[in-house]
């Protein structure tokens, strides 16, 4: 599909929220007929619809992009030896590349040995990935060099103001000024890997198949972490509680209700943040809060959710843009968390080292594998608390 394509469905979309906000206008203080509602429930099935097929459509383009540049690489290389990832499949500890994947030929369950009739393709038949942005909007402060963690000094607490004093009096002192310490440390992520032999001999196409599929298995969890992480053993995630990370103090449910998000509630969590964090403040949210978002009108009766309409322009929330993930909070009862507001330059990524992958030569020969054992060591933690609102349900 082509960008013309993804913008006609884009304005297609906003035809749709226009004539949905119409019908709930009309019936806003009365009952809805039931032809009506009916024609609203079908707009409303249509636009998700159309909404899905525009977050898979843009980032197809964003894979195509990527393997444009992938494949510049490739052609460079095939001009010399082989790429470092096809030399590592080979055993070599010399050429250990950064890959992943557990896949071999022949059954559909277990997949054992090549059967004659097969040719292995490149296109690997699944399901949409999860769409993985964490990276993109944090600040990446690694690595952590030869000690055993990576530590930043932070103002604790702050001095209190300078005073006016006479020409000759006493300069008053500074008691309130402390200091404290933000430390990132590696913390492992591993996963053991077995690719049959056969597959290696005879499906030269799985590298890139198996590349893939590892970075994007290594993204999941690592998004994971970034969003509800505990902080123990893993990165401590903004949707976590934590005086090392965005406190209680942070936690914004004034307006809301036990079971939804409000207007007031929205408009108290981006105002709770100083003007210098609002400039670059985003939302996080599941996709199910974002359902509920698109319904919400100010006190003037304007739908405060905007859909882009423009190829490339994101849809933005009391004009500030929406990332959704997968793996934000979408249980809506009382107490709970629902979305994250702040600018995420103030969540910092701590990258200890590559990817590291160990090929077990001997371990699974009798089996006809080989054995892959990656390990990826990192941290990641908000910074400034302040530069954050958590939306909390009443």
């Amino acid at each position: 599909m082509d960008a013309k394509k993804i913008i006609e469905m884009k304005q297609e979309r906003a035809q749709l929220t226009a004539s949905m906000r119409q019908i709930l206008n009309d019936y806003e203080d009365k009952l809805m007929p039931s032809d009506k509602k009916e024609e609203y429930e079908k707009q409303e099935k249509r636009f998700d619809e159309i909404n899905d097929l525009i977050l898979r459509e843009e980032k197809q383009l964003e894979r195509e992009r990527a393997a444009g540049e992938i494949e510049d690489k490739t052609k460079a290389t095939r001009k010399g030896e082989p790429n470092l990832f096809a030399k590592a499949l080979t055993g070599n500890p010399d050429h250990i590349a950064e890959f992943k994947a557990s896949m071999s030929l022949g059954s559909d369950s277990q997949a054992g040995s090549l059967t004659a009739p097969m040719e292995f393709r490149n296109e690997l038949i699944k399901g949409l990935d999860d769409m993985l942005w964490m990276r993109q909007i944090s600040r990446n402060v690694g690595p952590i060099g030869a000690g055993q963690s990576l530590g930043y000094p932070y103002r604790a607490t702050e001095a209190a103001d300078a005073e006016w004093v006479g020409e000759v009096a006493a300069s008053p002192e500074e008691t309130t000024l402390s200091y404290g310490r933000r430390e990132f440390k590696p913390n492992r992520m591993a996963k053991l890997i077995k690719l049959s032999t056969t597959l290696v001999s005879h499906a030269p196409t799985a590298e890139r198949t198996v590349r893939e599929e590892m970075e994007y298995r290594i993204g999941i969890t690592q998004e994971k972490a970034y969003m509800s992480g505990t902080g123990v053993s893993q990165p401590l995630g903004v949707f976590t509680a934590s005086d090392s990370g965005i406190s209680t103090s942070r936690d914004i449910s004034d307006g809301n209700t036990a079971s939804g998000v409000t207007f007031d509630g929205l408009m108290n969590a981006k105002y709770s943040l100083k003007e210098q964090y609002l400039r670059e403040s985003v939302w996080v949210m599941h996709r199910d809060l974002v359902k509920m978002l698109a319904k919400l009108k100010d006190t003037e009766g304007q739908y405060i959710w905007l859909p882009s309409v423009a190829l490339g322009q994101p849809d933005t929330l009391l004009g500030h843009r929406v990332h959704m993930s997968e793996y934000a909070p979408n249980t809506y009862t009382t107490g709970k968390y629902a979305a994250v507001f702040g600018d995420f330059k103030y969540y910092w990524i701590c990258d200890a080292d590559n990817l590291t992958v160990q090929v077990l030569n001997e371990l699974y020969a009798p089996n006809n594998q080989i054995g892959y054992l990656y390990n990826y060591f990192g941290d990641g933690a908000p910074v400034v608390g302040e530069a954050f609102a958590r939306v909390k349900l009443g």
